[in-house]
């Protein structure tokens, strides 16, 4: 039977008797639904009798529910009967809720662009606050694994060294291929009008082994392995299956972060010195074919320009940058809530952190560096 209603005289007001099936799938119920909806705006006192329904699911509810604030929005509240235990709890829980609408805020400029910064400031407090408590979880599970190595899953870990280290060889390789070749160029082309060009090949070396390759690697390591470790944690989270590991009695810590951890810790600093030859090779091309500098002058100017430290400067900075890319990685993926707009705003939180830590960091160490004359 087709969703209705009938007008009754009563003394306590007007009486709509409902009729036939209140459901999504009976035709003209939204017709009936707004000319009931437009007959209690306009009453005073209404009672809505539900007693000849044959049927209501949760969109009827709603509809009858909206009819009810509409008429309490003009008088008294309107009152339902004959409806069953049923039917009163599906009221209840479908019920309509109305949504006023914000009101701008008027202000200062200043006073917004002051608020923001502090707000800016708070969660960069508050980011360095999660990222402790998060680096003592791991901590705490490396402790655990060292006292009972069983307890490591190498099979992940290789796994992971696998996904972050050698399918991320390629791209690592050309990148700092073709950056040695502009810094090749760059140098030549502009030490030659001293008749410098062969001071090219220090510029080559230092640069590179120094800052441009541990730095270029650890932005494309945050970019690449840094997204993917945030985006597996955080469809863990929203599919729930990082509580059932904790039902199962299982750290997720230990789980998913360690091994991907020590796949970082290992896969950076042989990507970097990847990185540090592939932009020496770059240099020495374009050096020999640009600027006419042999690849035997090549070697030998570069031999005496670096040292063994200029090498392992690049090498101590990769592990410290991989650890702080994969600890971003991990408190933002452990962040997702429930939907898919959170999962993109933490991945992209996650890479812009961490390309923002690995420059901080950098910056660092060359201070470090320079202090220490190494």
């Amino acid at each position: 039977m087709d969703p209705s209603f009938a007008t009754e005289p009563s003394s306590g007001g007007l009486k709509l008797r409902l009729k036939g099936r209140w459901t999504i799938d009976a035709p003209g119920l939204e017709a009936q639904a707004n000319a009931l909806l437009t007959i209690a705006a306009n009453q005073h006192s209404l009672i809505l009798d539900l007693s000849a329904l044959t049927a209501m699911d949760t969109a009827g509810a709603w509809l009858i529910d909206r009819a009810t604030n509409a008429a309490a929005k003009t008088g008294d509240e309107a009152k339902i009967e004959g409806a069953t235990s049923a039917q009163e709890i599906l009221l209840q829980e479908a019920r309509y809720r109305s949504f006023e609408k914000a009101e701008p805020q008027r202000g200062s400029a200043l006073v917004a662009l002051l608020t923001t910064v502090g707000r800016g400031v708070a969660g960069i407090v508050d980011d360095l606050h999660a990222g402790v408590i998060f680096l003592g979880q791991i901590v705490n599970a490396l402790l655990q694994i060292a006292r009972k190595p069983s307890r490591l899953r190498m099979t992940s870990v290789v796994f992971h060294l696998d996904s972050f280290g050698l399918r991320a060889l390629p791209i690592i390789t050309l990148i700092n291929f073709l950056v040695g070749c502009i810094v090749a160029q760059q140098g030549v082309f502009q030490l030659q009008r001293f008749g410098a060009a062969t001071f090219a090949v220090d510029l080559i070396g230092i640069l590179v082994l120094r800052e441009l390759a541990v730095l270029l690697t650890s932005i494309m390591v945050a970019g690449r392995s840094g997204s993917a470790i945030t985006a597996e944690i955080g469809a863990m989270k929203m599919r729930e299956e990082i509580d059932a590991l904790r039902v199962m009695g299982l750290d997720p810590v230990e789980v998913l972060v360690v091994p991907r951890f020590l796949a970082l810790l290992i896969a950076l600093p042989l990507l970097t010195f990847v990185a540090d030859m592939a932009a020496i090779f770059g240099g020495l091309v374009v050096g020999w074919a640009y600027g006419g500098i042999s690849p035997a002058t090549f070697i030998a100017r570069l031999q005496n320009a670096i040292a063994l430290n200029t090498f392992l400067v690049g090498l101590i900075k990769a592990p410290f940058m991989a650890g702080v890319i994969a600890l971003i990685s991990a408190v933002e993926g452990f962040s997702v809530q429930g939907s898919a707009e959170s999962l993109g705003n933490r991945v992209t939180a996650s890479v812009v952190k961490a390309i923002f830590m690995v420059i901080v960091i950098d910056g660092l160490f060359a201070m470090f560096f320079a202090t220490i004359k190494y």
